[in-house]
């Protein structure tokens, strides 16, 4: 017999059991966020050619970004909030809903919708563990039928204490009490490959923390044990100064920098920081230092 459970404990990571025992609860909502840069209409294809059954589709470019201001704005700047509430509600997704977001790239890119909407106000949202690989690999049932849906009311007002802009970032960079994490991986960190922006290195003072490590090798995400382990010198930081929002976290576009806060939440930290411009925003003014190596 499938387990009850309280749905509105889904705010981080949900597995795939679970997310099967939601699927008689008229108010889950599951988002497919496939995507890949190499070829932008993949996710959508893949979406089309199969997906969890009632999944609506989000396109990290469409759907999940904002517009590009050359030599102002970074890759995936935020979208504008309320084209973003209005887009939520076409989802038929309301504030009453439990939201399942999922991709192919270990949350990757469902993290940023996670993130919108926690940035919304929405905070019953999960990220479900393994994506659709895990979906898959447990047999559970797919279709290539693309379900109609009702549009709803969605009422969403965006925090600033989650954002930190360039200009706020600028002005911390020589301040020892914030903790600013960069989400890609060590070699673009350090400066030694650069394989989508024009500029290599990274924020001065950032410390190194790829997202990709918040996956084990199944897949999944880390155990809460572990993802303790790994953010243990930043959740020192945090305890300290009693202030999770003087940590930040960016990456490449402010996309995978969204998989870092789900997995320090997931951890048990509270909501840090997201400098949403990230790096590709952060070169577009050549006055902002840059850093190369290891700090």
């Amino acid at each position: 017999m499938p387990i009850e459970h309280d749905i509105s404990e889904w705010t981080t990571v949900i597995g795939a059991q679970d997310l099967i025992n939601l699927f008689d609860d008229v108010t889950l909502i599951v988002v497919d966020c496939r995507f890949s840069l190499a070829d932008l209409n993949e996710g959508r294809v893949a979406f089309e050619a199969g997906h969890i059954p009632g999944a609506r589709y989000a396109h990290l470019d469409d759907d999940l970004s904002g517009k590009i201001v050359p030599g102002m704005t970074g890759r995936h700047p935020l979208p504008d909030p309320e084209i973003m509430t209005e887009t939520i509600g076409r989802w038929g997704i309301s504030n009453a809903s439990q939201v399942v977001v999922y991709d192919s790239a270990g949350g990757a890119i469902a993290a940023r919708l996670w993130w919108i909407l926690n940035w919304l106000g929405h905070e019953r949202v999960a990220v479900l563990d393994g994506g659709w690989q895990q979906w898959l690999k447990k047999g559970y049932p797919t279709t290539s039928h693309v379900s109609t849906y009702e549009t709803t009311q969605f009422s969403g007002r965006p925090d600033p204490s989650l954002v930190m802009t360039a200009i706020q970032m600028l002005e911390i960079l020589d301040d020892d009490s914030w903790n600013v994490i960069d989400a890609r991986a060590a070699v673009r960190y350090r400066g030694e490959e650069e394989p989508l922006d024009p500029v290599a290195g990274h924020i001065p003072g950032a410390l190194s923390f790829p997202f990709k490590e918040n996956i084990g090798d199944d897949g999944l995400f880390l155990l809460k044990e572990r993802l303790e382990d790994r953010f243990a010198p930043i959740t020192q930081a945090v305890i300290s100064s009693n202030d999770a929002s003087r940590v930040v976290n960016y990456c490449g576009s402010g996309v995978t920098g969204a998989h870092n806060i789900l997995a320090m939440k997931h951890s048990g930290m509270a909501m840090p920081r997201l400098y949403a411009g990230s790096w590709s925003e952060w070169i577009t003014d050549p006055s902002r230092p840059v850093a190369t190596g290891e700090e």
